[in-house]
């Protein structure tokens, strides 16, 4: 049994906190939303042409993504407390969880925090529960 545990920021104690009653494999999955490091490059080309990559600002939102997936992977890891692999992917967010279930035995999200009722999905929350692979283990945050 693999489990996939989506870490989202604001909500990944919660979802952790869930899978570690499960049994199995535990795939922690950190999803970085590609729009915004893409916008400052395309920004950086269409303003200062593409003479200067080494200036682009993408690049560095590009290893700032990077480096707040690490910590935020291995913090979960760690609260998690027992071995698990962990994945980062850039992309588009509830693509990229949806295709990281496609083995899965099942997927762990949680409800974005701070609403109630229908919209306590956001899009991609939803798009998730509507198109996973797998069982889905929906969590309350706390």
């Amino acid at each position: 049994m693999t489990v996939v545990v989506w870490v989202a920021d604001d909500t990944w104690q919660d979802c952790v906190d869930a899978a570690r009653g499960c049994s199995g494999d535990v795939l922690l999955l950190h999803v970085s939303d590609h729009d915004v490091p893409g916008a400052a490059h395309g920004a950086f080309a269409g303003l200062l042409g593409r003479g200067h990559p080494e200036r682009d600002p993408g690049t560095r939102l590009d290893g700032l993504a990077a480096d707040h997936a690490e910590s935020l992977l291995d913090a979960a890891a760690e609260r998690l407390g027992r071995p698990c692999a962990k994945e980062a992917r850039v992309g588009r967010v509830e693509h990229e969880v949806v295709e990281a279930a496609t083995n899965a035995s099942l997927l762990v999200v949680c409800r974005d925090v701070g609403h109630v009722g229908p919209r306590s999905l956001g899009p991609a929350t939803r798009f998730v529960v509507d198109h996973a692979p797998c069982p889905v283990l929906l969590v309350w945050p706390t």
